[in-house]
């Protein structure tokens, strides 16, 4: 279930403490209890503060309506400070106009006239948890500060989706805003179709997808647009597949920019094979290619990326086809034999291995 959030705060104050709701709930996974914030006429923020402990976080919100002119610390300190400490409730303090509430109460928060930067201080406070990955460096000019303040706009303060040119400014900002989301996958683009950009998407997510793309989409889908995930893609060299813009809570970040700006990658056997097949002309050496793709295989087994080791598969018949190689045409139809039949697309497989049963009886006569 998602966090909860109460904050407290005088009845005055209600479209200030709307207005944080709004913004903790666009950017975070919490539920924020706003109406039984609300101070009743003579109670004060200590026993508002006792009754929000139902919640998982508490916000006391002090201003000139909430704060008391006197204040003595033995009336605050048991419920702001050491009741809070006993039962594990997290409990901040957001400051919203210039009133001047006790220093030693932290962590406090500014969000007077609703700045942006305290309330992005509030929120990665309240998430209490940031993106692991960690952007590379030294990939051109650093970006500029008001371009940066665009995105987090954009797509850190809520779910959206950007387009940028160039990797520099997108690499930046994933390092400047990481905090912001739960993770942020980066998929390098280039020419991969969206079978191999799928896989690889899932692959980095822990998740074991083994149906058709369409499948696998809609699968993604349902589980990034249900988190704070931003989906980094770059090198992107045409219009990326629509299909990737999960939306939801989900945000999305595009970089258009040539693959020299991009940090290398290591080539695993499957990124290799896939490569091989998009770029064959007549210098490919055939044994290679086999080898590659037998190595492509068992990883995409492996690893459940089905539909990856299907596109792999047709394209290796294919080339197989063309060179005359009836034994690999036989090993690899047997491969898509298999994944057809799992996926429950029995006319497809019947048709294929009436093909190459019938392949293979014209090789047994060839010699007669």
């Amino acid at each position: 279930m998602s966090p909860t959030v109460c904050p407290c705060y005088a009845a005055p104050d209600r479209e200030m403490a709307a207005n944080i709701a709004a913004f903790l709930e666009r950017g975070t996974d919490v539920r924020v209890f706003l109406e039984e914030g609300t101070l009743r006429p003579g109670q004060d923020l200590a026993e508002k503060a006792r009754e929000a402990r139902v919640a998982d976080i508490v916000l006391v919100l002090f201003s000139h309506n909430s704060l008391p002119a006197r204040w003595p610390r033995s009336l605050w300190e048991d419920a702001l400070v050491r009741e809070p400490a006993e039962e594990g409730v997290r409990i901040g303090f957001v400051k919203c106009d210039d009133c001047k509430p006790p220093q030693v109460l932290k962590p406090q928060f500014e969000s007077s006239g609703l700045a942006l930067p305290g309330l992005r201080q509030l929120k990665r406070w309240v998430r209490h948890r940031g993106a692991t990955y960690s952007p590379p460096g030294g990939l051109g000019t650093p970006a500029g500060v008001a371009d940066l303040e665009e995105l987090g706009i954009a797509i850190a303060d809520g779910p959206g989706a950007a387009t940028v040119s160039g990797t520099a400014l997108a690499f930046e900002f994933a390092r400047a805003y990481r905090d912001d989301f739960d993770e942020i996958v980066a998929l390098d683009c280039g020419d991969r179709t969206v079978a191999a950009l799928t896989g690889d998407l899932a692959f980095q997510l822990g998740l074991r997808l083994e149906g058709d793309v369409e499948a696998n989409l809609g699968r993604l889908r349902d589980f990034c647009a249900a988190r704070r995930f931003l989906v980094f893609i770059y090198n992107v060299i045409d219009v990326p597949a629509p299909e990737l813009i999960f939306g939801g809570r989900c945000s999305t970040l595009i970089a258009e920019g040539a693959a020299a700006e991009a940090p290398p990658l290591p080539i695993d056997p499957l990124r290799q094979a896939q490569h091989a097949f998009t770029h064959l002309d007549s210098s490919t050496d055939w044994p290679e290619l086999c080898h590659l793709a037998r190595q492509g295989l068992r990883q995409a087994r492996d690893q459940g990326r089905i539909a990856e080791l299907y596109e792999l598969m047709l394209q290796w018949n294919t080339v197989a086809e063309v060179c005359g190689d009836r034994p690999v045409m036989n090993e690899s139809a047997h491969e898509l034999l298999w994944i057809l039949e799992s996926w429950g697309r029995t006319d497809e497989a019947r048709t294929l291995d009436y093909q190459r049963a019938a392949e293979c009886d014209d090789q047994m006569m060839l010699p007669f």
